[in-house]
This record gives C-alpha cells, sequence and structure tokens, in this order.
C-alpha cells in the first residue's frame, strides 16, 4: 500500500503585458522504498493524506504506543439537514461536521449522496482522521423540480461504527417570474423642455415571491418612479411604475427600464423624440395689393411656414380690412413640422383711397399669434392703373438679376401725362420708361422692372409714378428673396479611427453643417461594412448656419489597413457631400500563463500539471509527460478567461501525489 501525505504551499503571481504568470509552489515528499517492511511515501505541497491500493500485507491505520486501542469513532452534525424551500435551477449549500470522537485514526474510504438534487463537496477520498480531528463538508441541494426531495449522505469507514447515514430534505418551488403590461414604452415626439409620463404594470407571474434589487433608468432624459429597490413582489403581485422622458436635445433617444430580481429580471424598452417648439412664419411678412380700380379684383399669395420641430395646431384665423378676404387657410388646421400652406389675399375694394388691413392667425405655436399686414389701394374709374399692380420677383440668387414686365394704362377718356418715376428698395430698378411720358386715352406704357439681389433676405421696395391723373401718385409695390445657393460640408472630411483590436469597435463623431440655405439630408451611407454610420436619422433638415452630427463606428474584420467612405445625399449644390474614413485593424495579443514550483525534497520522476475552468476542480492534465523541471508554461489560453491549476509529483513507480493548492489565472481581453 502507498500513502501520500499532505504537506504546506505557497502561492505567488505576477502579471506582464501580453503573458500571464502563476506561481504555484510545491514540495515533493521524500520517496523511500524500503519493501515490504516500510511504507513508500510521496509528500506534495497542500494535499490531504489519501490512500492508493498497490501493495498487500501493509496497514495504513496506526495503533496507540501502549498497545492497546480505542476505537475510531464517526459523528455527524448535524445529524441532519433540511435545506427549505429552493427554487428550481439554484443551489443552496449547507456544511456539516465529520468528526473522529474515537481514540485512534480512522479512514473514511466512501461517501455517497443520494436522492434527487443532492450532492456533496469537500471530501477527497480516502482520507483519514486523527483521534480528535475533525473535517468540513458541504452539502448541496439543487431541485430540478418542484416538490418535495430527500435523501441522505452515506459515509463509510473503519470505524467503530462503519456505516454512518445523515439524511437530506428539502423542497423544490418554482423561481419568480417579472412580465411587463406593455414590455415596451413609445413616447413619440415631446418638445424639449417638457416632460411626458406613461404608465407600465409590472408583475410577477411566477409561484415564488421575487426581491426586487435594482429598478433603474437609462437613456439621456429617461427617469422611472413607483418601484423603489430594494423592494418584494409576491406570487401573482403587481406594481405600476411611471416612466417620464423629459428630451434634452433634438433627435430620437433609446433607452430602457431594468428591474433586476433575485430569481427573474425584466427590461423595459424605452423610445422617444425632443423636438423644438412649432414656430409659424410668414413669406413675405407682409403684402401689398397695390393699386385697384373699383370694379375689378386683386390676389396675391404668400406661403405659411412651420419652421419648428413639432406639429401646430391653428385656431383660428381673421382678415381685418375693407374690400380684403383670404382662402387656402381652414381652421381648425395641423401644420407638420417644415410644412408650408398657401394662402391667398384677395382685394376688391369698394372705395377710393388706401387700405391697410391684417390677417391674424392663432394657434399654439410658440407665437402663438402671427399677424401679416396687407396694404393696398382702391382707385375710382378713369384712373392711372398698373398691371400687374404689384411685383413679386420671387428667390433670385445673389448676384443674379431677373427682370419683370409692367404696364401702365390710361382708362380715362383724356391723355395723361407722367411727370416723374422712380424705384426704391435695394437691388430694384426699372427700363424703358422715360419722363415726361403721355399716354393717350384707353392706351398702355409697357416698362420692365429688375430685381438684382446683393445680400440673403426678403427686399422690398416700389416703382413710384407721379402723373396728372385723377389718382396722381401711383405706386407699384415690388418685393423679392435674395438667396446664396445652399451647401453640405462635413467635418472632419477625412475620418482617422486609428488603429482597433479585430473584433472591437471605436467610435467619432462628424458633423454635417449647411450654409446659404436649409438644406435636407435625404440619406447617408457608408460602402465598407467595417465602417458603420449612426447618431443620425434620415431625412433630417439642418437649417442655415446650424449642424447636425453623427457618429462613424470601426470594426475592423481583419488585420491591417481598412478605408472607405460616408456618403451624404441632399438639396445642396454640394451634394453628394463625401467623407473619407480609414482605420488599422490589428490582431488580439497572445496570452500564456507560466506555472513554477519549490522543487521537491525528496526523489521523484516528475511532475504533472492539471488545469481547470472553475475553483476547486474539475481538473485535466495539460503535460503530455512528466515534467522534470520545477516550471511549465501554458499557452493553450483563451483571451477573457479564468483558468485554476494544481500541480501532483509522480515517484519513480508510477506513485502520483493528490493535487497541490490551486492558483488562479485570469487572462486579459483582449
Amino acid at each position: 500500500m502507498t500513502n501520500f501525505s499532505a504537506l504546506g504551499s505557497q502561492l505567488r503571481s505576477h502579471r506582464s503585458e501580453s503573458r500571464e504568470g502563476v506561481s504555484l509552489a510545491a514540495d515533493a515528499a521524500a520517496i523511500n522504498h524500503e519493501f515490504p517492511t516500510r511504507l513508500l511515501q510521496l509528500a506534495v505541497v497542500g494535499l490531504l493524506l489519501v490512500t492508493l491500493s498497490g501493495c498487500q500485507g501493509v496497514s495504513a491505520n496506526p495503533k496507540p504506543s501502549n498497545g492497546g486501542s480505542i476505537a475510531g469513532q464517526l459523528d455527524v452534525s448535524p445529524a441532519s439537514i433540511n435545506f427549505g424551500n429552493v427554487p428550481v435551477g439554484t443551489t443552496k449549500k449547507i456544511a456539516a461536521t465529520v468528526s473522529n470522537t474515537g481514540g485512534v485514526a480512522l479512514t473514511i474510504s466512501q461517501a455517497a449522496a443520494s436522492g434527487s438534487g443532492f450532492a456533496f463537496s469537500g471530501m477527497t477520498l480516502p482520507t483519514t482522521l486523527a483521534a480528535g480531528q475533525s473535517a468540513t463538508v458541504s452539502l448541496i441541494f439543487s431541485p430540478e423540480a418542484t416538490g418535495a426531495a430527500s435523501g441522505s449522505l452515506s459515509i463509510t469507514s473503519d470505524a467503530s461504527n462503519p456505516a454512518v447515514t445523515l439524511p437530506l430534505a428539502g423542497t423544490g418551488v418554482a423561481s419568480g417570474m417579472l412580465t411587463a403590461n406593455p414590455p415596451s414604452l413609445t413616447f413619440g415626439n415631446v418638445l424639449i423642455g417638457s416632460t411626458q409620463s406613461l404608465a407600465v404594470n409590472v408583475s410577477n407571474a411566477g409561484t415564488s415571491g421575487i426581491n426586487i434589487s435594482e429598478v433603474s433608468a437609462s437613456g439621456t432624459g429617461f427617469a422611472v418612479s413607483g418601484l423603489t429597490a430594494p423592494a418584494s413582489l409576491a406570487a401573482g403581485q403587481s406594481a405600476t411604475l411611471n416612466v417620464t422622458f423629459s428630451p434634452q436635445a433634438t433627435g430620437a433617444v433609446t433607452g430602457s427600464v431594468a428591474i433586476v430580481g433575485d430569481t427573474a429580471s425584466v427590461n423595459i424598452a424605452l423610445a422617444g423624440a425632443g423636438v423644438t417648439a412649432g414656430t409659424l412664419v410668414a413669406n413675405p411678412g407682409s403684402v401689398s395689393m397695390g393699386s385697384v380700380q373699383i370694379g375689378d379684383t386683386q390676389s396675391q399669395t404668400f406661403q405659411l411656414t412651420n419652421s419648428g420641430g413639432s406639429a401646430v395646431i391653428i385656431s383660428q384665423a381673421a382678415m381685418t380690412g375693407s374690400g380684403l378676404t383670404f382662402t387656402g387657410l381652414t381652421v381648425p388646421s395641423t401644420l407638420g413640422a417644415g410644412a408650408s400652406e398657401t394662402i391667398t389675399v384677395t382685394f376688391a375694394p369698394q372705395a377710393s383711397g388706401a387700405v391697410n388691413g391684417n390677417l391674424a392667425i392663432v394657434s399654439d405655436a410658440s407665437n402663438s399669434t402671427l399677424n401679416v399686414a396687407i396694404s393696398a389701394t382702391g382707385l375710382a374709374a378713369g384712373s392711372l392703373t398698373a398691371s400687374p399692380s404689384s411685383l413679386n420677383f420671387g428667390n433670385v440668387q445673389v448676384g443674379n438679376k431677373q427682370t419683370l414686365s409692367e404696364s401702365l394704362t390710361n382708362s380715362s377718356t383724356s391723355s395723361i401725362t407722367v411727370s416723374q418715376a422712380s424705384a426704391t428698395g435695394s437691388g430694384f430698378s426699372f427700363s424703358g420708361l422715360t419722363v415726361p411720358r403721355t399716354i393717350a386715352a384707353g392706351q398702355s406704357a409697357t416698362f420692365n422692372v429688375s430685381f438684382a439681389p446683393t445680400k440673403n433676405g426678403n427686399s422690398s421696395g416700389s416703382i413710384s409714378i407721379i402723373s396728372d391723373a385723377p389718382n396722381p401718385n401711383l405706386s407699384i409695390p415690388l418685393s423679392g428673396n435674395g438667396f446664396t445657393p445652399s451647401q453640405l460640408s462635413v467635418s472632419p472630411t477625412s475620418m482617422n479611427l486609428g488603429s482597433v483590436v479585430v473584433g472591437q469597435s471605436h467610435s467619432s463623431s462628424g458633423t454635417l453643417s449647411a450654409s446659404g440655405g436649409n438644406v435636407t439630408v435625404s440619406s447617408g451611407s457608408s460602402n465598407s461594412a467595417e465602417f458603420v454610420l449612426s447618431g443620425i436619422s434620415f431625412p433630417v433638415t439642418i437649417n442655415a448656419g446650424q449642424n447636425a452630427s453623427f457618429t462613424v463606428t470601426f470594426t475592423p474584420q481583419s488585420s491591417g489597413s481598412a478605408s472607405g467612405a460616408i456618403t451624404f445625399v441632399s438639396n445642396a449644390t454640394t451634394s453628394p457631400t463625401v467623407e473619407s474614413v480609414s482605420g488599422t485593424g490589428t490582431a488580439p495579443p497572445q496570452h500564456s500563463v507560466d506555472l513554477t514550483w519549490t522543487a521537491s525534497t525528496s526523489v521523484v520522476a516528475g511532475y504533472n500539471v492539471y488545469r481547470g475552468a472553475n475553483h476547486g476542480g474539475p481538473y485535466s492534465k495539460i503535460n503530455s509527460s512528466l515534467d522534470p523541471n520545477t516550471a511549465y508554461t501554458d499557452s493553450a489560453v483563451q483571451a477573457g478567461a479564468t483558468y485554476y491549476y494544481v500541480a501532483t509529483a509522480v515517484n519513480s513507480s508510477g506513485g502520483e501525489s493528490t493535487y497541490s493548492n490551486e492558483v488562479q489565472a485570469v487572462i486579459p481581453t483582449p
């Protein structure tokens, strides 16, 4: 018979940048072979005394020196163990103490747990307990189904009571189950500076209670109330949570509410978008109808636009001013973000003279009342009239010129002489009308009016005609809008995301900027799967002078340089706008674990090294042959994993000690 007895052990570890080092100190016991009268013993650091069969006629049980004997007595405390209620799928451990209360050593040769779900750990067999010595064993209950279960731990030894039984009992119960109704919340568009609240019901649909340790909300602007951790939900019990969304910036936002319990958890997906308040804008800001002869009508249009980020509800629209009416706007009505309505104003003069009116538009926009001033002049029959009565040049690019035709008509029965004609307003001029100019009865004089804007924005002016007609002062209103072609630029034009380990990701931000006018970006795309565009939703309108941010994420799929292009399509003159992207994929670092131990003070044939994925084993031998040295390098390790190592000593006869003390190695990521 061969005995292996345990000695103390030491551990030490070190870490380098790409190698995980662990030092495992072991002392192999002296090996003395005086067979058959003496025992062959092999001692290794941190090992319990065990007995291996291999020799006949040799006893491993010591006897008292006085020749008498007090038989070993095996006691187990407590006398029985009841694990109580344990959720199915979980494990509960209870410790028991095994003691030798007799006068001589005893050897435990067998131990076995019976009963569904019962097991034990912490005892290496065979093992010897000296007189008065105790050992601790862990009893384990892992129910696989609901209901009561019973079993036992049976221990066999050479004590005076060779068979000891420890009764075991426990009950498997169903785990709790958290459900959320609704399972997700969508807040839609919410104005920046305001808060919207939605309710969600959280229920324990299981058959056992749940202890909740965490209730938290993630995502910018989201918050949760109504249930504060720690809390408990009994089986069938529910709780109502209030989730609020207070957007801090424009754009889509996602998040979640996490409810974490001891046996169940649930996540509630959240989504919303921050928008700016709607704002109504009239273009042009005022309308001039010019001079209109009594009995005739004149119409002008303007655009009513919602320039904000949320819809506007128009509740009222009222016109003042004799002879003025409007069409094209029905109330109540809703004007979406960025949407426009065309409103037509008509003047049918009831009397000669100037008319100053106003169209008041009431809504829930940030400017709750928008006033559009209307001016017009009624002319008596037989006057000098202009056709058209006013000129609107619309949008004209700065640096260009647009020309429109204008006519003066004498509707009286005698000649009219135009003595003066002048133009006012930036960018406006006329040609083809030389004064003094006589217009016979019933005849017309035609000339050209031009608009050449020098800056962005609306311009207004007039052509002033002075004559000897019944209406000696005739004014022809002029309007136009100068604009610079809209352009879209991207910053930076070239983005280098640096070196990234293959399989990992790195992100960087960029900015789209609009100039010259508002730009609508309809789409954005990447021509490489390694570069992903995010953080911006399409279509998106960027006002002149404003910008929008986006994110590019680089996830290399192989080592080496990578490049691509992010392309933005818009209505700008610079479309498509392209940003070049680049990066370098680097291979993950290789790792290994260095193991060392103290040489045995006895003669040994070599050492074996074992590795496991869990504390306490099981272990697998990793050296292909006995290692005569006191060092070993394990190169077959994975980044991010944790390993546990033990060693054994082997004598020349092939006898192997039990495991040494265990050391842990945590491999870096990557």
